[in-house]
């Protein structure tokens, strides 16, 4: 349906005659099945496939001896037109999570050697989930290849609007050389990136806004989504949690609405305490619905060995979840450019939102004083500041730190907002939709 970059991986993978069994896990419906029963059947002559959440019978099968010639016999009894052809067939494994046993064949697959084996999840690594089943073995180690898979992100989303590599190459000369983009295309590519921060990657709702255009429909698929989230925590966590994760998720609005969008506990509820929080917190990570964005002690490399572990930002892995979750209308706000109190927590999401699909560590800087920055981040092997402003927004911090470089030996920041390319001294000026092209090069 739509053109993804786990695309190429999954050919690099099946290439690799050392490959091992390939566990692909995301949140729910970033399109991890599609992905993988496309390439599946496009690659290979014959796919066995189970879906451990609709069939849950298929457990029975992992149940006793993992012998690979008795497993694939019993698979064969259960499911028509199932063939296993050495080097011809791919196993995929959906929601791999409900059944830890398949996960635990997965190293008698591979020592067996005969068939390419693909597991999908969820919600794995989740604290408390299925700890019962979790008790039959310990998953092996080194036996399984492990990548995360995202909601489509900026470039998957302008592929999807027929954007093509010719294009993005001349965006990215014009980066390079620092000189403004073809007011045309810098026009097209405004008007795509605010559709994106509302209708984000879930390909679901990405399909919806293609064939429709109706943000009400797109909105409709996002809340559906929202609540299988919460149903999730409700089912799945540990009891003691489940009451204290939703407060955890449904408060992240209140946190970005703040001038200071630290994440704090006293927000998820009065009196709120982390020792209190802090796991609930933490299963939402793991279920790979927000990000964390760290405090910096100071914005010098190495960043991770300047991260503040107790001070963090929270965002939505998906903007247009988080689009989503904020009061009615928003959407239709963010269009007509009225952002109001939103106005910094919706363009900080979206960027986070396209750092972290990029698979970067989230930083910034706040010190007591007023100091901030919105993002920390390494950019041509140097440590970069990154500010995000809706329009053309000042940038009085950025320029405090730049001021002072025997205290802070940082010498550039990059300013993204609702502008076309520019500079000015240690700054360089960029559109919002170019953050997607920010990678470090070295």
């Amino acid at each position: 349906m739509f053109q993804r970059k786990i695309e190429k991986y999954l050919k690099e993978w099946k290439n690799d005659e050392h490959k091992m069994p390939l566990i692909i896990k995301g949140c729910r419906q970033c399109g991890k099945t599609y992905s993988v029963l496309d390439f599946a059947h496009k690659n290979y002559e014959h796919v066995v496939y189970l879906d451990f959440f609709q069939h849950p019978e298929y457990k029975a099968v992992f149940g006793g001896g993992l012998d690979i010639d008795i497993l694939c016999m019993t698979l064969s009894t259960l499911i028509p037109d199932c063939n296993f052809v050495p080097g011809k067939t791919c196993i995929i494994f959906d929601e791999i999570q409900e059944c830890p046993r398949a996960r635990t064949a997965l190293k008698f697959f591979k020592t067996d050697g005969r068939y390419d084996v693909i597991g999908t999840g969820s919600l794995l690594g989740v604290s408390g989930y299925h700890t019962s089943e979790l008790t039959e073995g310990p998953i092996p180690v080194g036996y399984e290849t492990i990548i995360d898979m995202y909601p489509m992100d900026f470039e998957e989303w302008l592929w999807a609007n027929g954007i093509n590599d010719m294009t993005i190459g001349y965006l990215q000369r014009c980066l390079d050389q620092r000189t403004p983009v073809q007011e045309a295309v810098h026009e097209r590519m405004r008007q795509l990136l605010l559709q994106y921060c509302l209708v984000g990657g879930m390909p679901r709702a990405v399909s919806v806004f293609m064939e429709t255009h109706n943000m009400q429909s797109v909105l409709h698929i996002q809340q559906a989504i929202v609540d299988e989230y919460k149903v999730d925590m409700l089912k799945y966590a540990p009891q003691e949690d489940k009451p204290r994760i939703r407060e955890c998720f449904e408060s992240i609005p209140r946190q970005l609405s703040k001038e200071n969008k630290k994440f704090a506990y006293t927000t998820v509820r009065p009196g709120g305490r982390g020792r209190n929080y802090q796991g609930s917190l933490q299963w939402i990570e793991d279920a790979s619905i927000i990000r964390r964005c760290y405090n910096l002690s100071t914005p010098e490399l190495p960043l991770d060995g300047n991260a503040i572990t107790d001070q963090f930002k929270v965002y939505m892995a998906d903007t247009g979840l988080f689009i989503s979750m904020l009061e009615q209308g928003t959407a239709a706000d963010i269009l007509r450019g009225n952002l109001y109190g939103y106005k910094g927590a919706i363009f900080e999401n979206l960027v986070a939102d396209i750092f972290g699909k990029m698979n970067r560590k989230l930083y910034y800087f706040r010190k007591d004083s007023g100091l901030e920055i919105d993002f920390v981040t390494r950019y041509n092997g140097e440590c970069t500041l990154v500010e995000v402003k809706a329009n053309n927004g000042n940038i009085k911090s950025a320029k405090t730190i730049l001021g002072n470089p025997d205290k802070y030996h940082v010498s550039s920041v990059i300013k993204l907002g609702d502008v076309n390319i520019g500079t000015a001294p240690q700054t360089l000026i960029l559109p919002l939709y170019m953050a997607f092209l920010l990678k470090d090069c070295h």
